[in-house]
């Protein structure tokens, strides 16, 4: 080699700064791709995916290739450059060759190369896994020593673990959709719902007790024909003397044909109303959405009763509720909750005291704590340990709450604001 003109060894220098840089490229490439891309391309009878995707099954093997090939172009490159730099600049070649090699080499052969597979990496490595497949096999026996005595040697460090699983956790999936994986942001939105769901129980959505209408079998018809006739929903609860005495459901579809234009004809009896109620559907308090979700496909159900371990009822729980979790608040709900919340000049808001949390930090973006009581008098109840004879001031981490109206061990109306807008 020493006789080769010098035109012919810097050629040489070329081709294998080119066969660095594939290397180079392809370790950066394979390594870069992004797995549930490449596995929908494996379905997708991708070619150069398959093969990708075949090589990165085994990495070890994958990466002695790529260094063996990047290594012996570099060292031999080396070789050729000190034969050069002995002709040019004599015996300090020896000296000044490697600098210009080392230079020469990091730019065009590594960073530059991988570089652009970073940035590209599925044009870089499906074209270069064609490649790297039959070479793989022809330098088998020495990749296989290779990795033998290299997978030896890192045994020790390496801990006794099941084998690596590259499915992702809840908070990686919401850190993934967080940052944007080409959907709209109201389809975003929903798929964070979803995944937040196992972080809501049945008792943060439900109708409390107190707000529950429904019907009792003890009143008058007439009583019960006006609850019916101006009823916004379409399943009530019947019970007798008490709401924790349920008897039925009843759904107003089946009662329709009573209701006052025909009652004359067609009077309802509490008999009647009794055959038209179905068997009550309970659910114990602290279920998450998910499970419930899924009960409610199971049991063929749309609405269920909410009891605490004594079997009192705490509310009611519907599918619908469950969906606005994941699509937001329907219109009819969100006016009545919306209602509760009266925004004040001073940049305060008149809360009613039995408005949810949720809805609270929903409505006016808010973080007011809902891990124990759910309704904004709770909250205060919780932090002063008892009922309050008079109005009074309290601050609830960020924000400053004064009570305006107490009656009947309730707190009814509150005035709250931001401890910043005061400051």
């Amino acid at each position: 080699m020493s006789e080769l003109p010098n035109s012919l060894l810097f050629a040489i220098i070329a081709v294998l700064t080119v066969l660095s840089a594939f290397f180079s490229s392809s370790e950066t490439a394979m390594i870069g791709l992004n797995r549930y891309r490449l596995r929908h391309l494996v379905k997708e009878k991708h070619r150069g995916a398959r093969k990708a995707n075949s090589l990165l099954r085994r990495p070890d093997r994958l990466l002695g290739v790529i260094l063996i090939g990047n290594n012996l172009a570099n060292f031999m490159a080396a070789s050729v450059a000190t034969i050069i730099g002995l002709r040019l600049f004599g015996d300090s070649g020896v000296v000044i060759t490697p600098v210009i090699l080392t230079i020469y080499f990091l730019i065009f052969a590594e960073v530059a190369p991988k570089t652009l597979a970073a940035q590209v990496p599925e044009r870089i490595a499906f074209p270069a896994a064609h490649l790297l497949t039959p070479l793989l096999s022809l330098m088998y026996p020495l990749v296989f020593s290779i990795n033998a005595v290299a997978n030896l040697l890192v045994k020790p460090f390496i801990p006794r673990t099941e084998e690596s699983n590259d499915d992702l956790s809840v908070d990686e999936l919401r850190t993934v959709v967080n940052e944007g994986v080409g959907l709209p942001s109201h389809d975003q939105n929903m798929l964070i719902s979803i995944l937040d769901l196992e972080k809501v129980s049945v008792n943060d959505i439900m109708v409390p007790r107190s707000e529950i209408i429904g019907i009792n079998i003890d009143d008058e018809v007439g009583e019960i024909l006006n609850v019916l006739a101006n009823s916004q929903h379409t399943r009530l609860p019947v019970f007798k003397e008490d709401i924790n005495n349920i008897v039925g459901m009843l759904h107003l579809r089946r009662v329709a044909r009573y209701l006052p234009r025909q009652s004359e004809t067609e009077p309802l009896t509490r008999a009647d109303l009794m055959q038209l109620t179905e068997e009550p559907y309970y659910v114990p308090e602290g279920t998450q959405l998910p499970t419930q979700l899924l009960k409610f496909k199971q049991e063929k159900k749309r609405i269920a009763l909410v009891v605490d371990e004594y079997g009192d009822v705490m509310g009611i729980v519907t599918l619908e509720d469950i969906l606005e979790e994941i699509v937001g608040e329907f219109t009819t709900d969100f006016a009545a909750k919306v209602s509760e919340i009266h925004p004040q000049e001073d940049g305060s808001y008149l809360i009613d005291g039995m408005a949810q949390l949720r809805d609270i930090n929903r409505a006016l973006e808010w973080n007011l704590p809902t891990e124990g009581p759910k309704t904004l008098s709770g909250l205060v109840l919780e932090h002063l340990e008892a009922i309050p004879e008079n109005n009074l001031c309290l601050r609830v981490d960020d924000y400053l709450i004064e009570t305006l109206q107490i009656k009947d061990n309730v707190i009814k109306n509150l005035k709250v604001s931001r401890a910043s807008d005061d400051s």
